[in-house]
């Protein structure tokens, strides 16, 4: 039984450390854009004012990564274009009285990475991004913010992480 419990304990450290790796199908595991730059996110809704907030939340979101470098179009190997084309604000959840306790925003966008060296699409996705809001605390900028927030780490996993 001692044998037993030594091949279990060695085979939990495996799945553990595999676990913990991040899966790519780029053969370097990560991206090969070392600098990029990012454009003012469109806004073809009516939804005043979210392209900056947007856009703002990328560049803070890739300066924390780290892993590639924020600069300039004129010395950026790849630029990302952000559109935000559908806004959806809804009821989310109800109390027993059938009255509105949470409200779901529903974002969705078009994003694309273009290389600066041919103008090729490195990869363009549509991404539909919510985030909920409670109505009691909370106002729907921050149910905005959650949809950004999510649709950031999309952007930064297709783009660091080469997926």
């Amino acid at each position: 039984t001692i044998m037993t419990l030594k091949s279990i304990f060695v085979i939990l450290i495996i799945f553990m450390f595999a676990g913990c790796s991040v899966y790519t199908f780029n053969p370097k595991g990560k991206s090969t854009v070392e600098s990029i730059s990012i454009e003012l996110f469109e806004n073809t809704t009516g939804e005043y004012g979210l392209e900056d907030r947007m856009t703002e939340t990328v560049i803070e979101a890739f300066i924390r990564d780290g892993s590639i470098k924020i600069v300039p179009e004129a010395s950026a190997e790849a630029l990302l274009y952000g559109k935000l084309i559908k806004y959806i604000r809804k009821p989310y959840e109800y109390d027993e009285n059938d009255i509105v306790q949470t409200y779901s925003v529903t974002m969705n966008f078009e994003i694309k990475l273009v290389n600066t060296l041919d103008n090729s699409e490195l990869w363009k996705s549509t991404i539909s991004q919510f985030g909920v809001y409670d109505i009691e605390t909370e106002v729907e900028i921050d149910g905005q913010q959650r949809a950004i927030e999510k649709l950031v780490d999309d952007i930064i996993n297709k783009t660091v992480k080469g997926w």
